[in-house]
């Protein structure tokens, strides 16, 4: 059941569309970041309360269709857009023409996640849509997301603290774990009515990776270690138990690693 407290969230949501893909403000203000509920990883204390600006998110993950336009786009091969310059050849993207996984090159696929893109394809589409809009569109930070997964609740997932597949796509909703369109699962819209934070596909976000990062975070936007190996990935996947769902949930893979087949990501946008 849609609660009270997100009708009125969503009835005041504000939100921008500049050409690829609706984008949700997400309020300045602190909330409770890392586990609230005592059932997490150590990585994910101590709970701590966190400070954003205000910023805003892509209502939906980035799609087969969203990624098409970049990867047709005569810019995609700029170096400029790449980090190190390393642009990644087209063909690198495991699973785009594969019809189990609803890939970019087969029918009927516009709306579902893009899956394998690595970090350094997802920093490039955001510096992409950079050059297009004249906005500063990127990854969001790893604080960032968390807030707008679970807004100033302290629950374990972004509708509540109980799980099942009416919310979301997580192991054995399908006979084949693997994306499905994204918005799929209304009931699980996060507070501020960000959709598919929990399943679905894993998230690329902008911060290196410490397991204990939390201990020496700073309470005010902060952006992760400055180096690391490993950079954050949020949210779960099709293929992941409840237990990795939940909104405090964190895990890190190498950037330039291509073929994971549950990762996919979603944009931010500063405010002007």
């Amino acid at each position: 059941m849609i609660t009270l407290v997100l009708l009125l969230a969503l009835a005041q949501q504000k939100t921008i569309h500049e050409g690829y893909g609706e984008m949700i403000l997400i309020p300045a203000g602190p909330f409770t970041m890392g586990d609230t509920k005592g059932d997490g990883e150590e990585r994910e204390r101590p709970a701590h309360k966190v400070t954003l600006d205000a910023f805003y998110l892509a209502k939906f993950e980035v799609t087969n269709a969203d990624w098409r336009k970049f990867r047709d786009d005569a810019d995609y091969a700029d170096p400029k857009l790449w980090p190190e310059g390393r642009v990644m050849p087209k063909d690198q993207i495991p699973y785009w023409t594969q019809a189990n996984n609803h890939g970019g090159a087969t029918a009927g696929s516009d709306a579902y996640p893009v899956l394998g893109v690595n970090w350094d394809g997802a920093t490039a589409y955001c510096n992409w849509l950079s050059r297009k809009t004249g906005k500063k569109y990127r990854l969001p930070t790893e604080a960032e997301w968390e807030k707008a997964a679970r807004g100033t609740t302290k629950n374990r997932f972004p509708w509540g603290d109980e799980i099942s597949h009416e919310y979301a796509n997580y192991v054995g909703k399908q006979r084949f774990d693997t994306g499905m369109p994204v918005g799929s699962f209304p009931k699980g819209a996060s507070p501020y009515g960000v959709m598919d934070m929990a399943g679905n596909v894993m998230e690329w976000t902008n911060d290196w990776y410490s397991r204990d990062y939390y201990k020496v975070s700073p309470r005010k936007n902060p952006t992760g270690p400055a180096t690391g190996a490993y950079r954050v990935l949020r949210g779960g996947s099709f293929f992941f138990e409840p237990q990795d769902l939940r909104v405090y949930a964190r895990s890190g893979a190498w950037p330039s690693f291509q073929s994971f087949r549950m990762v996919g990501f979603r944009v931010a946008r500063s405010v002007d």
